[in-house]
């Protein structure tokens, strides 16, 4: 296998750190997907073709949320097994992990295609945007079972610690991406459906290229017949696993499905506001987001092997190096938040910048609480903890229906403002809670829990 990193051995830091930027310039690229539909639609197509694409994201971030968390649980299992040298049951947590993934695929989109209008309609979707949401979600559903073999690649390339390869082929897939959206949406006049049909050809090629890399440097992910063995308790683990994070991310999605109705019901002017605010958002979670994803993946195959006084390390690290990006993140938004809406969106609406504005400087002044939970929360999945982080998401759905049936109607937009700030902060005690419970089950542990995964 090529390009893996052993992240048992070695510094801490210098593991985190090359383990987290190749993922880091993937995720930024992975976002310019996303960010490139926006300021070309926005451009090009005019701020009710934007308001769609907003109106439509909670939906796909349900189904790929669900998708990607189920995928990054499978992979949690694989990076356990890569750190304790097991390489018979990694050779069978694989082949089970295309089975699962492809069955979770066949059932999203069945469920996307027929639950797409009726959901759309419960979201209090602007009449005037409804048919273009539509189209365009119709298009990326359809076509999802690329995103979530992409997610399932890269998953288990990064389980074994290959962060690169990923980065590689998304890099191209950007870029074509990019030049099918110009192509599309503007040369051909195909309007929001060129911009979903770029996505998915693009995606497709990330999967092709990750697939042949695969099977020439490290024909260990590759599916085969022979490591679909009997053992269900490896099954059920992976299962578990998996469903633990899926639905962690399902649930929280759902919750934002919901707070999307309530701005809905606000207007296109504000869904614009909402939409140009969340994709500036994203972006600055990305590290963080990172981070998270290296930590969970440090923990997994160092708790596989073992040594869980670096497991404890190595999430301290973690947490410092993303509470310095959040520092980084408050100052930017607060001196460029005006700049970055009016880049991204292209509009010259006062209220508009003012609205996104508004909401960014509220979010990201809470990233100093959401770097621990996310941290703390992806590590404890990396361990094996599934209970405590699916709790956490259940009590964000919770309060988001509360802002949406409290909050907006009191506060009109600022209520949708201060939501997920007050979120973060309630599931950061549970998890820091939970946290300081398994460093303390971790007192005299490092034998057995070798003994366990070998």
């Amino acid at each position: 296998m090529k390009n893996t990193i052993n992240m048992t051995k070695g510094s801490i830091l210098r593991n985190l750190i090359n383990f987290a930027v190749p993922v880091l310039i993937g995720n930024i690229f992975q976002q310019l997907y996303n960010v490139a539909d926006t300021a070309i639609i926005g451009n090009i197509l005019g701020d009710n073709a934007l308001a769609a694409v907003g109106a439509s994201a909670p939906v796909y971030g349900l189904l790929i949320g669900f998708a990607g968390g189920l995928t990054n649980g499978f992979s949690v299992i694989i990076a356990r097994y890569f750190g304790a040298g097991n390489e018979r049951e990694m050779k069978k947590s694989v082949a089970f992990t295309y089975i699962l993934s492809a069955a979770v695929a066949l059932m999203l989109t069945a469920a996307g295609i027929i639950a797409l209008h009726p959901l759309m309609n419960a979201l209090k979707t602007p009449v005037e945007i409804i048919a273009d949401t539509e189209s365009y979600m119709r298009i990326i559903i359809m076509f999802s079972a690329l995103t979530i073999a992409y997610n399932m690649l890269a998953g288990m390339m990064r389980a074994i610690g290959n962060s690169k390869a990923p980065l590689y082929f998304l890099i191209v897939s950007t870029f074509v991406n990019i030049g099918l959206d110009f192509l599309f949406v503007k040369g051909f006049d195909m309007g929001i459906s060129g911009a979903a049909f770029a996505t998915v050809i693009s995606q497709g090629l990330s999967v092709a290229l990750c697939f042949v890399y695969a099977v020439k440097k490290c024909d260990i992910l590759i599916f085969r017949r022979s490591g679909l063995s009997a053992d269900r308790a490896l099954l059920g683990d992976l299962i578990s696993t998996g469903l633990s994070m899926g639905l962690m991310y399902a649930i929280v999605s759902v919750g934002s499905v919901i707070l999307q109705s309530a701005v809905n019901s606000f207007g296109t002017a504000t869904i614009t506001a909402h939409t140009a605010a969340r994709k500036i958002d994203d972006i600055f979670m990305l590290p963080l987001a990172t981070i998270s994803l290296a930590a969970s993946t440090f923990a997994s195959q160092n708790y596989g092997a073992g040594k869980t006084d670096r497991v404890k390390q190595g999430i301290r690290c973690s947490i410092i190096i993303a509470e310095i990006w959040s520092a980084f993140s408050v100052a930017v938004a607060l001196i460029f938040r005006r700049q970055l809406v009016q880049a991204l969106t292209g509009t010259t609406d006062e209220a508009v910048i003012a609205t996104a504005s508004r909401y960014i400087v509220i979010n990201i002044s809470f990233f100093f609480v959401l770097s621990v939970l996310l941290v703390l929360r992806s590590s404890l999945q990396g361990v094996g903890r599934k209970l405590v982080p699916v709790s956490g998401s259940i009590v964000e759905f919770i309060l988001k229906i509360a802002a949406v049936s409290v909050l907006a109607p009191k506060l009109g937009y600022m209520g949708i403002c201060i939501c997920e700030p007050i979120i973060w902060t309630v599931c950061a005690v549970i998890v820091i809670a939970d946290h300081r419970a398994f460093t303390g089950s971790l007192k005299n542990t490092t034998v057995s829990v070798r003994k366990a995964i070998a």
